[in-house]
């Protein structure tokens, strides 16, 4: 497998990578957030193994249970087995390894890494406030604190960070919103913002690039999920 400068990790959906001038940028953060079934872990899958066929490996920290080993031969049939070889799996358990796994990324991850993905960012961050309320605001400090550190490593080990996010409603006077958990500190670190939002078709997902690297204008587009990942899918 030929090996090349990597740039940016094309998300196989051409209208946000056509915006995003080739796919999400490497020394950056970029967060996907959305629902449930919204497919944030299928488009993340997409983004390691377009990483993998420029020759670069991935950590994948699945802190959800969504990483899928069936999904992945789904989506990466051409080369499989070279793909499956650059992406290192790994699932923390609780907060704390969640926490423990990023502080020593910069042990695991070396040149022939491009991409790290954190799937989902705040999955266990939300079930330690659940059990511990009384902590909220030491939680917090350290989910900023995770986020600071992966800020600071997808720019001093040139690699893309990719970060997934669990939503909450936030009810207003006038209506109710979905935004993702720990909104504040995910988009305060965040260069790259794409929102994922059902449709009354299950397999359709409307995707809003709400921010990008450059001052990208925003992006609304529409989306299939497929037993071969997640495309552009053109309303008529």
């Amino acid at each position: 497998m030929c090996k090349t400068v990597l740039y940016k990790i094309p998300t196989d959906c051409e209208a946000i990578d056509k915006t995003l001038e080739g796919g999400i940028p490497v020394e950056s953060v970029s967060v996907i957030y959305g629902e449930a079934e919204t497919g944030k872990t299928t488009l993340a899958i997409q983004c390691a193994v377009n990483c993998a066929r420029q020759g670069y490996k991935t950590l994948f920290a699945d802190c959800d249970g969504t990483f899928s080993a069936r999904r992945l031969p789904q989506i990466a049939i051409k080369g499989f087995r070279d793909v499956a070889e650059r992406i290192v799996l790994m699932k923390p358990d609780n907060f704390n390894e969640q926490a423990i796994v990023i502080n020593r990324l910069t042990d695991y991850v070396t040149k022939s890494f491009g991409l790290v993905v954190i799937d989902t960012m705040t999955s266990l961050y939300r079930a330690e406030i659940a059990e511990r309320p009384e902590k909220t605001f030491e939680l917090n400090r350290e989910l900023n604190r995770q986020m600071a550190c992966l800020a600071q490593i997808s720019r001093t080990q040139k690699i893309a960070v990719l970060i997934t996010s669990q939503v909450q409603s936030v009810l207003t006077e006038t209506y109710v919103s979905i935004e993702p958990v720990a909104t504040r500190v995910l988009k305060f670190w965040a260069d790259t913002i794409i929102a994922m939002k059902p449709t009354e078709n299950s397999q359709i997902i409307k995707a809003i690039l709400e921010k990008g690297s450059k001052k990208v204008p925003p992006l609304t587009c529409h989306l299939k999920i497929e037993e071969t990942g997640i495309h552009e899918y053109l309303i008529r």
